[in-house]
């Protein structure tokens, strides 16, 4: 069933409505937990708008930016309140989630008590189901994506209950799934799973594939006629991701290949932490002077027309893409 609209955090528009779309950021993200410490990082409303609002008018302004896809999971601090202000202020359209972590790094453990207690299946379902057509708490807000995760070189248990109830939400409500992998590993076994559970695989985006610069891993994947992202360009050198310079000339070989069909570009920058500021090591501030969602048009795709791909190639990419992709094509 394909999803002949797409859910925004404003209502719902025609997939030919998106226009340019970065298909994986966020607007604000804490990990669990980060609610315990806001005695002392108290939650600053005003100050994640007007940062958000800033920027994507920015992006909007300069350099046409239509569409951002907000990725963050249930349990990564999502704020559809503030997604709808965001949208309202900056004039982008805004595509929240609904959806979990990864194990390691979400917050497995009210789901994994009840499955202690019995088969979750069904509760799962209904979470997702009801988000993505009915809406988030009392907003009336409705998911346009579905978020699921897997952990390095394994989709656990847990991790499987996440996706099969993803894929069969896909499946009745043509919702599109997007999906995070741990390090770059597990693409073709994700798709596989999502497409076995019932996902229809024009419907389904393999995440951070750009963590992993090995060709086959990446055929591999593309060939089950999923969406590949390239979704952590600018973000090197740490948490295993690679050197942009170092994925710059895969990609080009990939979209002269024939996969810049099914390619996506993004960062998965965060625009606001949620909790205290981050402490990062000094060496690492080189490393990430251009993980900010303005990389892709800055830097990427001139690195790009540099190896040779066109300006049509790259508007399939950035534009006519991400209408397909939520139109099920």
């Amino acid at each position: 069933m394909a999803a002949k609209r797409v859910n925004t955090v404003l209502g719902p528009i025609a997939p030919e409505e998106l226009g340019v779309t970065l298909m994986h950021e966020h607007v604000l993200y804490g990990y669990p937990g980060w609610e315990g410490d806001q005695t002392v990082a108290p939650f600053d409303r005003t100050t994640i708008i007007n940062n958000a609002v800033a920027v994507l008018k920015d992006l909007k302004e300069n350099y046409g930016l239509k569409t951002y896809v907000d990725a963050t999971p249930n349990d990564g601090g999502r704020n559809v309140d503030i997604l709808k202000e965001v949208s309202e202020k900056s004039e982008v359209n805004i595509v929240c989630a609904t959806g979990y972590y990864f194990e390691g790094e979400g917050a497995p453990t009210y789901w994994k008590f009840r499955a202690s207690l019995g088969d979750i299946r069904e509760e799962l379902y209904e979470l997702f189901m009801k988000e993505a057509t009915v809406g988030i708490l009392r907003t009336g807000i409705k998911a346009g994506v579905i978020k699921v995760g897997s952990s390095m070189n394994q989709i656990t248990d847990y991790e499987k209950l996440m996706f099969t109830a993803a894929a069969r939400v896909q499946k009745d409500a043509g919702i599109p799934i997007i999906t995070h992998t741990q390090h770059g590993t597990m693409g073709p076994e994700q798709a596989d799973l999502l497409i076995a559970s019932g996902a229809n695989a024009a419907h389904i985006q393999i995440g951070h594939m750009s963590d992993n610069l090995d060709m086959e891993y990446q055929e591999q994947t593309f060939k089950r006629g999923v969406y590949v992202a390239w979704d952590r360009m600018g973000l090197q050198g740490l948490v295993g991701c690679p050197m942009d310079e170092n994925r710059y000339p895969v990609m080009i070989d990939l979209i002269k290949k024939g996969y810049g069909n099914r390619l996506m570009i993004s960062h998965d920058f965060i625009l606001n932490w949620l909790g205290r500021p981050l402490n990062l090591p000094e060496q690492a501030f080189p490393l990430i002077a251009n993980w900010y969602p303005s990389h892709l048009f800055k830097n990427i795709i001139p690195a790009l027309k540099n190896g040779g791909i066109t300006d049509s190639q790259i508007r399939t990419i950035i534009e006519d893409n991400p209408r397909r992709f939520f139109a099920g094509e």
